[in-house]
């Protein structure tokens, strides 16, 4: 029997961070991961699926490129180099996680690892003795209870990388980070797209504006979408959705959410990510795991959410909608109004502040950048600089930073 310090199964962003975190207060690790390090994040998330996106976005700019003086021709897409292009960045990463984990000298057992108490983790014939357990399992796509993944016509997230060959129509159902994200990927290489959404309005957990001017740009790029409406029924290749609408797809991506990995809780077993069952993003796992090791702490309530894309979509605080009438200001800037975005050809969006009692409480940004420009508020929030104090700030110029010193200067 092996004795170590912690030890800790599932090698994802929740679990790899304690790992570092662990090693650097001293402590002996013991890291269980069955499939790769990296976790859905790496490997069948986050930074797979940006690789494609920046191929499309690349792509639908090329399109345009004679605006710009460039005159290219016979644009064409090799959807194979794309998914070539999309294992080599995955591999690289990997293989740079892997270095840095045994550089660290964490123990990693790439074995199916069993709780078999607050004390003792079972894997392959071996026994590991830890002072404490971490279990960071993670999630796995949810799907309706009346429908079934079968990797063909019914594909989740994982299947969805797997793809060899663009399809010619795809049916996405659910307009959350996923969904969004391939739609905007196979809308820019050519494919029909058709989002299928419950609720009232496309990216529901957004801003009310927000989700109003995702459901414009999907318009101006001829994504079909539906609110209000689910799928009904999947039959013999057809999709059938509440409304009545029969679509023929080449295959649906059911893009409805993960859930946390079934697991038996056991008392004494910190369980920190996405098999918490709390917010399902990296970072917030991320910073889980320094709180837990590193006694760092975080506020929960100011976890920035972003959608990738032309332009990204970003969001940190308050929605309008969360707000009673009357009680906070609201300062509205267009990006058509920076000078850089017209000099990067990319106009679409606005930057969106709300403040109360003289503090910014809510951000919500649609532009190039938004992925950076909302960490900058999301300081602003968390440390309650005054909205006169960000005034005194000296913003960049021509910038897309600079168009918060705008909307700021409007409170």
């Amino acid at each position: 029997m092996e004795t170590f310090d912690i030890g800790i199964i599932g090698a994802g962003p929740a679990g790899y961070t304690a790992a570092f975190q662990a090693r650097k207060l001293g402590k002996s690790v013991v890291l269980f991961e069955k499939d790769f390090v990296g976790g859905v994040c790496l490997n069948r998330g986050c930074i797979p699926t940006k690789t494609i996106l920046h191929s499309a976005e690349l792509f639908e700019e090329m399109k345009l490129s004679e605006e710009l003086g460039l005159v290219v021709s016979d644009i064409s897409v090799d959807f194979a180099k794309v998914i070539e292009r999309k294992n080599k960045v995955v591999e690289k990463l990997r293989k740079g996680l892997e270095l840095g984990l045994k550089s660290a000298k964490v123990t990693v057992v790439n074995e199916f690892a069993e709780i078999v108490d607050a004390k003792t983790i079972k894997a392959g014939e071996n026994i590991y003795s830890c002072s404490e357990i971490i279990c960071a399992i993670g999630s796995e796509p949810a799907i309706p209870p009346c429908f079934k993944f079968d990797g063909e016509f019914v594909l989740n997230s994982d299947d969805i990388l797997n793809l060899e060959t663009l399809p010619k129509s795809v049916v996405i159902a659910g307009s959350g980070a996923i969904g969004c994200e391939w739609a905007r990927i196979f809308s820019a290489f050519g494919v029909e797209v058709v989002v299928v959404e419950l609720a009232e309005h496309l990216l529901p957990l957004a801003d009310i504006e927000v989700s109003k001017r995702v459901e414009r740009i999907f318009k101006s790029k001829k994504i079909k979408f539906y609110t209000k409406t689910f799928v009904e029924k999947i039959e013999n290749g057809a999709v059938i959705l509440s409304n009545g609408e029969v679509l023929n797809p080449d295959f649906i991506l059911m893009a409805t959410g993960r859930k946390p990995r079934m697991h038996e809780k056991i008392e004494g077993v910190r369980y920190i990510g996405d098999v918490a069952g709390s917010i399902q993003l990296a970072h917030f796992a991320i910073k889980e795991a320094f709180e837990h090791v590193a006694e760092i702490n975080f506020e929960k309530d100011l976890v920035p959410a972003v959608i990738y894309g032309c332009p990204e979509i970003a969001w940190v605080g308050k929605r309008e909608q969360d707000l009673e009438v009357g009680t906070f200001e609201k300062s509205t800037h267009l990006i058509s109004a920076l000078g850089k975005s017209h000099c990067d050809n990319c106009t679409e969006g606005f930057i969106k502040i709300l403040s109360q009692d003289g503090l910014v409480v809510g951000a919500h940004i649609v532009s190039k950048e938004a992925s950076s420009l909302i960490q900058q508020l999301t300081i602003a929030i968390q440390n309650k600089i005054p909205v006169e104090k960000l005034k005194e700030v000296c913003f960049a110029h021509p910038t897309y930073s600079e168009g918060i010193f705008d909307c700021i200067c409007n409170l």
